[in-house]
């Protein structure tokens, strides 16, 4: 793993500064101790916990990174939401330490076993699963960290989840707690209801060019050419620099020799087979049955009938029955275990007896063996090749990366000229709009890049973006087409459907409504249906997750009250899709526990994990309530 990361370090320059920002959120613990210091200007603290203060500098540190992590996922983020998130990270930091504070003052202490195991845990200290030292250490020293202070940060750290763990353990539900919980998540209701789509009443909707104008004008959001740019690009991708590499025998010679180890090929094995498939493989009749039948074919191959006639004819192997049974070469780990363990106990021109799988019943047979054995250079050598050329490419894409970038810093204008110098591939694209655009996509730090202040300025080229590992460009925006409007003679159908569908919508709520009132008045279900055109399904029971109900008409149903002597409860309900809904409850069934029992479970589990949830988030509370927190606004730059 540390040479990996080293590779694609030395070879892939243009992660470094990604990698180890992804590091120093995986190391760094709220102190944040030992990384170098960051001045962000004349303030000395961000915020004092109970007379201990945390410094500006270590809460910019982390503001950096909590920024960087949600704009990669979620775009450049605004003023107000910059300020909320700010606000969010202030408290985070307030209650770390009160709960810190907290677990010291309480005796929570970690012990060394215990910081010893959450170290050797730590998947990126870690080479093949296993903990190792050397790499842990190279790690916090390549994000900055010092060993001791990430030590004494995880001790702090697991001080504070015992303490946690202390207050939530104290929780537990009650029998009649748990009686009321299955009684209502596993509550069922009894409904009849009818759909009323609006597309129903949509086409009696009239449209006229007045209402069109108005609709149009009232909603052109709704028709807006996106804002966009004319973008020339150029990239440089790893494979490019892999296929212009010379390469003589003798350099694949010295590979070879280097990595003989990678060009072992493993035991190979050719058969043939016939599958008797299970109609129920929960069904012992029908295990019998298909045991049967495999036993019956089996002794027509031993009676000397052809292999491959039996295959197209009783297999059911969709993959192989055409071809007779011919599963062609494989190795071990291509077949599930019963059949795999078969085949590679066999010998050349065997048959099995029937070995049963999830699949049903195999019979095998064994045609040729193909041992374990070291490929020759010649026999690898395509494989050979492009390992070698990726290789050399890796170190050469990250040197090249650095020059390019260089040669941007140094006002570089000419992307035709770049290209030929650096071996890019060039290419336009006429609409790369916020949503992106192809062939070079749409990650949010190619959107940030384009569509920045400099780069819309048109009057440099911007870049390089990482496009992929092995994969960046450089760009220059051409044109900048602002967002407009559509015409309205372009988008006049669009203008009238959507008329017709809001309306349509509007006429079935009413109609809805109109049949809650006949409904109340003493009319009967099935005759208010009748007046309204469409038809319902008979009385049936629902649960509270059940798909089968549009998810209004469910949210519904369970928040209406139970019916009083049999009278059933009606309701009218808008439709996500634009329509309505009439609805009678007709009865409520409390739920039980055990008519499932696994759902009962993750029931109990989910309940008992809120409720731990809100125990530590009160008892929180109760800290911050009691505590002395002054916060420096003007902390977070």
């Amino acid at each position: 793993m540390l040479q990996t990361i080293s590779d694609k370090l030395k070879g892939q320059r243009w992660l470094a500064a990604t990698l180890l920002g992804l590091l120093a959120l995986i190391f760094a613990v709220w102190g944040a101790y030992g990384i170098v210091d960051i001045s962000f200007g004349p303030v000395n603290y961000g915020l004092k916990v109970n007379g201990e203060t945390i410094s500006a500098d270590t809460l910019n540190r982390a503001w950096l990174q909590r920024q960087s992590e949600v704009e990669q996922s979620s775009g450049e983020l605004s003023d107000v939401q910059k300020t909320a998130l700010q606000q969010q990270l202030m408290d985070e930091y307030a209650q770390q330490t009160l709960l810190r504070q907290r677990a010291e003052k309480d005796g929570y202490r970690a012990s060394d076993a215990q910081v010893r195991v959450a170290l050797e845990s730590e998947p990126a200290f870690q080479v093949d699963g296993k903990y190792d030292v050397t790499v842990a250490k190279a790690m916090l020293a390549q994000a900055g960290i010092d060993a001791d202070s990430y030590i004494a940060d995880r001790r702090r750290e697991l001080g504070i989840a015992q303490l946690a763990q202390g207050v939530q353990l104290s929780d537990f539900l009650t029998p009649s707690e748990l009686t009321r919980i299955y009684a209502l998540e596993n509550e069922q209701r009894e409904l009849r209801y009818a759909l009323l789509p609006a597309d129903r009443f949509a086409a009696a909707v009239p449209v006229d060019d007045k209402k069109i104008n108005a609709w149009y004008q009232a909603h052109q959001a709704d028709y807006m050419n996106p804002e966009s740019v004319r973008l020339q690009y150029a990239e440089l991708t790893l494979d490019s620099i892999a296929s212009a590499i010379k390469v003589t025998d003798a350099d694949l010679a010295a590979f070879y020799d280097k990595n003989k180890s990678r060009y072992v090929e493993n035991e190979k094995r050719h058969a043939h087979h016939i599958l008797i498939a299970l109609s129920n493989p929960q069904d012992p009749k029908a295990d019998a049955d298909a045991l049967a039948k495999a036993k019956d074919v089996e002794a027509q191959l031993k009676a000397g009938k052809d292999f491959a006639e039996l295959a197209r004819k009783y297999s059911a192997d969709p993959g192989s029955a055409k071809q007779g049974g011919d599963l062609g070469w494989a190795e071990k780990s291509a077949y599930v275990a019963p059949f795999a363990d078969a085949l590679f106990a066999m010998q050349t021109g065997q048959i099995s007896d029937p070995v049963k799988t999830q699949f049903g019943y195999h019979i095998i047979r064994l045609d040729e063996v193909r041992p374990q054995h070291a490929q020759t250079l010649l026999e690898a050598r395509p494989q050979i090749e492009a390992e070698y050329r990726r290789e050399q490419a890796s170190s050469m894409f990250g040197d090249r990366q650095e020059q390019l970038q260089q040669k941007l810093e140094n006002g570089a204008s000419d992307l035709a000229a770049l290209a030929t110098e650096f071996g890019l591939t060039t290419g336009e694209i006429k609409d790369f709009t916020r949503s992106g655009g192809a062939p070079l996509g749409n990650k949010p730090e190619l959107i940030r890049a384009v569509f920045s202040d400099e780069a819309l300025s048109g009057a440099r080229i911007a870049g390089p973006v990482a496009l992929a590992d092995d994969r960046i460009a450089v760009f220059k925006v051409e044109e900048h087409h602002a967002p407009t409007v559509k015409p309205l003679a372009e988008v006049r159908t669009e203008v009238i459907a959507a008329i017709r569908h809001s309306e349509g919508a509007q006429t079935a709520k009413n109609a809805a409504d109109d049949a809650l009132k006949s409904l109340n008045g003493g009319a009967s279900f099935d005759s208010v249906v009748k007046t309204l055109g469409v038809t319902a399904a008979p009385a049936a029971a629902f649960g509270r997750g059940d798909p089968q109900l549009p998810a209004s008409v469910r949210e519904t149903a369970f928040a209406a009250p139970a019916p009083v002597d049999n009278k059933p409860v009606y309701r009218a309900v808008a439709t996500d899709n634009g329509g309505a809904a009439v609805l009678a409850v007709l009865a409520v069934h409390p739920g039980k526990a055990g008519a499932n029992p696994k759902n009962d479970e993750q029931l109990e589990a989910q309940y008992i994990k809120r409720d731990r949830e809100a125990d530590l988030s009160a008892y929180v509370q109760e800290l911050q309530r009691t505590a002395t927190i002054k916060k420096n606004p003007s902390a977070l730059q």
